[in-house]
This record gives C-alpha cells, sequence and structure tokens, in this order.
C-alpha cells in the first residue's frame, strides 16, 4: 500500500469500513487520558520510526487509535487506524512515511466518536501547504469554535474538537498569515486544554494553552542541546517518550508558549499570559511513574501520597498491598510510613488490552480474574490493607474485595491516595457524567458499605497538594473541589453536572 492509499483509507469518511463505529466494552473503572502526542524534527533521522518508538511509550494515554504523518520536503503521508500502536504500525508501513518531520498520536476519544475518521494526526490543507495536528486535551468552546467555522464555510469532516483547532488555523493562514501568527490567531479562539504537536512543511510547532492543563516537553537527540543550530528536537506528552529514543529531557513547554523548530533551531513564543494549573491526576494516576515532573518521577510522588495517607488515616493491619500497577507506588509509601510490611497480594495480566468479546457467565460472575488474580497463600488469614489511586464508580473496588475474601482475607481495609472524585473533568479526562460518580452520590460511609471494606478512607485535598512540594496553586483539582480553573459554558456544564444549582461561585 503507498503512502496515497494509506491517507485515502484514513481521511475518507465515506469508505466502507472507515466511519463505522467500534463497539464498546464494559467500562473501565478508573478515570481515561485523552491522548498521547509525539513530534520530532531530526535532521537525518527516520522520523516515523522515532515517532513509533515515542507512541509506544505513550500507550497508556490512549488504547484505541494511532496515527503518524511525516514529512520528507515535499509532501506529507500519513496513516492512522484503528488500534494500539503495535497493531496499527508494522516496518513496512513505517517505509512509506519517509521525512525527517514527524507528529504521532495516541487515542482516546472524549470527543468525537471512536472511529477511524476521527483518529489523529488530524490533516488539513492551507494555502502553505498542509498541517499535521496532534492534540491532548479538550475544548470547552468547541461548540461555539465548530459554528464560527460552519458560517466561515469550512469544511469539517470530523466530529472532533482537535479538527477544529487545525481548521481554525488553516483559515487564519488562508487569510494571510503565516503560519505562526495564523497559529496564534487560532489558540486565542480555543478555550480549554490543548496540548499541541503540529507538523508543517517549514517546521514543527509544540503548544500549550494557557493554564498548561495537558503536560508536554520538550527534549532533544544528541550529546548536546541542539540551541541555535540544526533541529533536532523532539516534543512529547511525556519524558518517558523521550528516554525510549535515547533522546534528552532539556524542559517542559510552558504554559502560553509556543515554540517553532526549524532547520535554524528553535524560537520560544509566550502567546499568552501563563496561568499554570496542570491537572493533579497526570502526578496521581495518568502519567508513567517512570516520566519526570518537577525534576523528579512520578513514582517518587505517589510514595509520598502513600506516606502521607499512613499518617492521615492509620489501620491495625498485617499487611499492606496495592492495586496494580497504579496504586503500587503509594501502597508502597503507606508501608514505609506505617512500618507495617508491603507483599504483592494481586497479580496483574498485563497482556489483557480491551475485548469486545464477552465473557462468560461464569466469568463475570468471578469478578475481575482476567484482568487481577490474587495470591491466597499471601492473604490467607491476614487483616489487609490495599491501597487503589482512586475511586470513580467504586464497580472494579467491590470486586477486588470481594476477590480479597474469597483468597482468605479476614478484614480488608482500604485507602486512597487521592481525595474522592465528586465533579466530571472537561480539559481531556473521561470522568463520567457527575451522578456516575460514588463520591458525588454517597458519603465515605455508604461507599464503605457498598464496597464491603472494613474501613475506607481518602487522602485530603491538602495532603495531596502538600506531598507535591510545589505551589498548591499551580494544579487543576477540578474533579475533588469543582473549581474549574477555566471557564465552563452552560450548555458543556448541564451535559456532565446534575447537582450543582450554580457553578458561577466555582469558577477560579
Amino acid at each position: 500500500m503507498n503512502s496515497q492509499s494509506i491517507e485515502a483509507s484514513a481521511l475518507d469518511p465515506a469508505s466502507a469500513d472507515s466511519d463505522l463505529p467500534i463497539p464498546s466494552p464494559p467500562r473501565p473503572d478508573k478515570p481515561e487520558e485523552a491522548c498521547g502526542v509525539f513530534g520530532v524534527y531530526a535532521s537525518g533521522q527516520d522520523a516515523a520510526t522515532l515517532t513509533y518508538f515515542g507512541l509506544y511509550a505513550l500507550q497508556h494515554r490512549g488504547q484505541e487509535s494511532a496515527g503518524i504523518a511525516a514529512f520528507d520536503g515535499e509532501q506529507f503521508h500519513l496513516h492512522k487506524e484503528m488500534g494500539l500502536v503495535s497493531q496499527v504500525f508494522n516496518e513496512e508501513i513505517l517505509e512509506q512515511l519517509p521525512g525527517e518531520l514527524a507528529v504521532g498520536h495516541t487515542r482516546y476519544s472524549t470527543t468525537g466518536s471512536s472511529r477511524v475518521v476521527n483518529a489523529q494526526p488530524a490533516m488539513v490543507e492551507t494555502r502553505l501547504g498542509a498541517l499535521a495536528l496532534a492534540h491532548n486535551g479538550n475544548l470547552v468552546n468547541a461548540p461555539e469554535l465548530r459554528d464560527e467555522l460552519i458560517k466561515s464555510d469550512v469544511n469539517l469532516v470530523t466530529t472532533t474538537d482537535s479538527e477544529m483547532i487545525a481548521l481554525a488555523i488553516a483559515e487564519a493562514v488562508n487569510a494571510g498569515q503565516g503560519w505562526l501568527d495564523g497559529a496564534i490567531s487560532a489558540f486565542k479562539r480555543c478555550y480549554g486544554a490543548f496540548s499541541l504537536a503540529i507538523a508543517t512543511p517549514t517546521g514543527l510547532m509544540g503548544v500549550r494553552d494557557p493554564q498548561g492543563i495537558r503536560p508536554l516537553v520538550l527534549g532533544y537527540i544528541g550529546e548536546s542541546d541542539p540551541a541555535n543550530g540544526p533541529g533536532q528536537y523532539v516534543l512529547a506528552s511525556e519524558t518517558c517518550a523521550l528516554d525510549i529514543i535515547g533522546a534528552n529531557y532539556l524542559r517542559d513547554i510552558h504554559p502560553g508558549e509556543l515554540v517553532w523548530i526549524t532547520e535554524s533551531g528553535l524560537t520560544s513564543i509566550q502567546w499568552a499570559e501563563e496561568h499554570r494549573k496542570l491537572c493533579i491526576f497526570e502526578m496521581i494516576y495518568f502519567a508513567r511513574p517512570d516520566s519526570i515532573f518537577h525534576n523528579e518521577s512520578l513514582y517518587s510522588y505517589r510514595l509520598r501520597l502513600g506516606q502521607q495517607l499512613a499518617k492521615e488515616s492509620p489501620a491495625d493491619v498485617d499487611l499492606i498491598i496495592g492495586v496494580p500497577d497504579s496504586g503500587v507506588p503509594a501502597a508502597i509509601g503507606f508501608s514505609q510510613g506505617s512500618e507495617i510490611p508491603y507483599a504483592e497480594g494481586l497479580i496483574k495480566n498485563r497482556y489483557v488490552g480491551r475485548t469486545f468479546i464477552q465473557p462468560t457467565q461464569i466469568m463475570r460472575e468471578s469478578g475481575i480474574r482476567m484482568k487481577l488474580n490474587p495470591l491466597r497463600d499471601v492473604l490467607e488469614g491476614k487483616r489487609i490493607l490495599i491501597v487503589d489511586d482512586s475511586i470513580v464508580r467504586g464497580t472494579t473496588s467491590r470486586k477486588i474485595v470481594r476477590a480479597l475474601r474469597d483468597a482468605g482475607a479476614v478484614e480488608v481495609h482500604m485507602r486512597i491516595s487521592s481525595p474522592p472524585v465528586t465533579h466530571p473533568c472537561f480539559y481531556g479526562i473521561d470522568t463520567d457524567n457527575q451522578d456516575q460518580l460514588i463520591a458525588a452520590t454517597k458519603s465515605v460511609a455508604e461507599i464503605t458499605e457498598q464496597i464491603g471494606v472494613d474501613s475506607l478512607a481518602y487522602l485530603s485535598w491538602e495532603g495531596m497538594l502538600e506531598a507535591t512540594q510545589q505551589q498548591p496553586g499551580g494544579f487543576c483539582s477540578a474533579c475533588f473541589t469543582g473549581k474549574y480553573p477555566v471557564t465552563i459554558p452552560e450548555s458543556f456544564k448541564r451535559s456532565k453536572l446534575k447537582f450543582e444549582k450554580s457553578m458561577e461561585a466555582l469558577v477560579v
């Protein structure tokens, strides 16, 4: 398959197969991330292969689709499909994506249905050539922006806010502006969360919204920082994607910053005033524990969450265990803080992805053992405290507790290394409608009874922020407080918020 036919199959919404939504499996009982983005401008390098490995490291940020757009100096070559990175790409396909400039994307859909036409990168044509855009986040003014674009006779192919950003850039460029001015004009029309990697025939852009709600980092390939020299730069949602290709971490892209990478080097433009509000859930759960935030791995932060939790909510038990994988660092921290032994009590099958094959009734009754299996010889006769990073709907927690008791645990206590999730996210995390969030409708005592534990306690909001060892005002914690850093339009609020009489007092 040549690059033109690859591109056609990925972009044509009328294609026989491409526009069919995939069936929805049972939803996991966790918030789900929107996307991972990656971009590279590296003279003399195979950008598509580097991007493939970068996306492989970012697979945890989205498992529905993957895509890469590469520019060879004359034209873009695009391939994107539904599925995991390793399923979407092989050596033959990567060979058909030549060039030293590329952007890539892994997607979990929070806007736009789950179908290949909505997969990214989004590609649009302009008078200066094509642009390919990879987006992590959600726009809260997407309906308004869509109406503006339609009134301007802009043709929308997909249902995503990501395509709207790309089309807004194209509209400004086609009106006579250059790449940078046109992009900045478009960004000023966008409200919400957007971390972007954008490839153009001239260079690569990395952009964050003024709040920097979703992460984006800058790295470089080689022995030294290539500042003011030939482009050897990498953009990624997390530093783990730099590590996998042997790139060096340089710094975060600042909130409200645009970096412009060309063969001449890197230029930084602060296009909007910085109002830092990094999503705290990135640190608690979403990002990989080996990724660097604030000059340390997230593993270290999650250890401190567990240590703080042990101070706030001790328990008289025999053993500490964690829910793999995300609850393990906090469980180890709890063990360190309480001086109670830590052990693996649950074994995770890490090769179980999303399956659309429904289990048998017997399998459904056995709970979650496709993914987690308890160790009877570790648990039997023990008073167990299990640590997890969050409870969203409570369904998985209930099944885990039942499995631990079936394996012989005589007491099961639970500690959560974050506060209760009481509000939905509008900035790129799928946290369900408010009436589906168990902590929005039930007290801690009621949740304790529903999931079947002997005791339950959450980490305090203050303890969560204190453990960051950063200024607490630099984080978005709206899912715990309802205080949204970017004003949410009323129509958008009503789609998810069920219990707020008025949101005006909650906007900060």
